[in-house]
């Protein structure tokens, strides 16, 4: 491939990521999963509770790459719908760290379980070797910019959520 084939087919590439960001956007209304009493951006945050266990929201808020403010009003909304709650951290009495609750790993479970119906309903109509290779080249995609993300000091550490 010569340097403007690979320039080209990597434009090409773009185009279809930010298609897939605005269709990513429109596809979160099509989960149906009721309304839990929290924004979707909060919901998200139950699945590195889920899978991290419990953690200060600073930890939590490094883990997502987030603003530590943006997460604390997030995590303070999936408080008051009973999603999570905050419990004294151990190492320190004086800091709180967030937990998941039974509920909250219910619609974990739920969220996950419309994601994944969604995904499948869009590749329903293609080989399951289409669907392996599709998912292999994303997750190859995925780490080179994590790799690249992690090495450039150019990337500020934190996005606001």
């Amino acid at each position: 491939m010569t340097e403007g084939e690979a320039e080209q087919a990597g434009g090409r590439l773009a185009e279809q990521l930010v298609r897939f960001a605005r269709l990513g956007a429109r596809a979160k209304g099509m989960l149906h999963v009721g309304d839990f009493g929290a924004e979707f951006s909060a919901l998200m945050l139950l699945f590195p509770l889920r899978h991290l266990g419990p953690m200060r929201v600073t930890d939590l808020a490094e883990v997502k790459g987030a603003d530590p403010s943006t997460i604390s009003r997030q995590a303070a909304q999936l408080v008051k719908a009973g999603l999570a709650r905050r419990e004294a951290d151990p190492a320190d009495g004086r800091a709180s760290r967030l937990a998941i609750t039974q509920e909250g790993l219910a619609a974990c479970l739920q969220l996950h379980q419309a994601r994944n119906d969604l995904i499948s309903k869009a590749l329903s109509g293609w080989p399951v070797e289409r669907v392996r290779a599709f998912a292999d080249l994303f997750e190859e995609f995925n780490s080179s910019v994590e790799a690249l993300v992690r090495c450039d000091p150019a990337v500020p550490a934190r996005e606001n959520a």
